[in-house]
């Protein structure tokens, strides 16, 4: 064992080649926030780093910290999320939940919350008891309460009680039972318009990987 490296509990958010066989990893971390890594020799056949370095894997991340740059060393896996490779609108939901947190999240903040909600939501996302659209109000939601930006609606202004009931539930439940409900059709409609309304207040950002999911889901 290498005590000089630092061991992480991680997901990965983007990888992208750089040269001509290493990757760049971002990672969002348990214990360190966001932190970027180099995957030496990663696109290689045979690498030990080539399946652990691809977006959506979650596992034990043992890094070597550098004064300008960090090396991923190795990882032991605990999920790859496969389904979310082998689904094109699967895929394009949990890239958008990914770019979100890429431009959200920092190095060394408490992030912890923010894994955790990625995680479960990637499980939802895989799972057929849910639909997928929900997933991402309710991904949304949570995350603009975590960073403190959510303002609840009231139904003096138009909403249902059903859907201020889903609000609720999104807002105080523990994040590990955060999907565990359904709504009808016309509650989801209204859930995506407060989810979409907090975000454009919260991050008023444009997301590339967005626009993809729209055009795919018209």
């Amino acid at each position: 064992m290498n005590d000089d490296l630092t061991v992480l509990t991680a997901l990965v958010l983007a990888s992208t080649p750089v040269g001509e066989y290493d990757r760049r990893v971002v990672l969002l971390t348990r214990e360190r926030g966001k932190i970027a890594c180099f995957a030496r020799g990663a696109r290689r056949s045979g690498s030990s780093l080539m399946a652990v370095s691809l977006p959506f894997c979650f596992g034990t991340y043992r890094i070597r910290e550098g004064r300008n740059s960090n090396v991923l060393v190795e990882a032991k896996l605990q999920t790859f999320f496969e389904k979310l490779r082998n689904d094109m609108e699967a895929t394009c939901f949990a890239s958008y939940f990914a770019e979100v947190l890429q431009y959200i999240t920092r190095e060394n903040n408490d992030e912890s919350a923010l894994l955790l909600l990625t995680f479960q939501s990637f499980r939802a996302l895989e799972s057929d008891r849910i639909p997928r659209r929900l997933v991402r109000a309710v991904f949304e939601i949570r995350t603009t309460v975590i960073e403190g930006e959510f303002l609840p609606p009231l139904q003096a202004d138009g909403f249902s009680a059903p859907a201020l009931q889903a609000v609720d539930h999104i807002v105080s439940s523990p994040i590990r039972t955060l999907y565990t409900f359904a709504v009808k059709d016309s509650v989801l409609l209204e859930l995506e318009h407060i989810a979409q309304v907090s975000m454009k207040r919260s991050l008023n950002h444009d997301f590339e990987s967005l626009e993809i999911l729209r055009v795919l889901t018209s």
